[in-house]
C-alpha cells in the first residue's frame, strides 16, 4: 500500500524535521501508523483478506520496535510521539 506524496510531504513535516525528512524515527512511526490505519479501515469491510492481516501484523511489530528504540533513546521524544499520534490511551 502506497501512500500519496502529498500525505507523505505532510506527515514529515507534521511528525519529521523537514518535509524531506523520511528517516528520522518519528516520521517513519508517522508512516506506519497511516499505513495501519488505512488496513485497518480495510480489514473491517474485507473481513477474510488474510494476506493483508499478515501485512498489518508485520507493520505493527514494525512500529513497535521503533517505537521501542525511541523509547531507549529518549522518553521525551517518545512521549510527545505518542501524544500527537494517540496510539497509547
Amino acid at each position: 500500500m502506497n501512500l500519496a506524496p502529498e500525505v507523505k510531504k505532510k506527515a514529515f513535516v507534521d511528525y519529521g524535521k523537514s518535509e524531506f525528512d523520511s528517516g528520522s524515527t518519528e516520521a517513519q512511526v508517522a508512516m506506519f501508523t497511516m499505513k495501519i490505519q488505512h488496513l485497518t479501515e480495510h480489514l473491517k469491510v474485507n473481513k477474510k483478506d488474510m494476506v493483508t492481516e499478515r501485512s498489518l501484523v508485520i507493520m505493527v511489530g514494525k512500529r513497535r520496535k521503533l517505537l521501542d528504540y525511541l523509547k531507549g533513546k529518549d522518553i521525551e521524544r517518545y512521549r510527545a510521539i505518542i501524544k500527537k499520534l494517540g496510539i497509547r490511551k
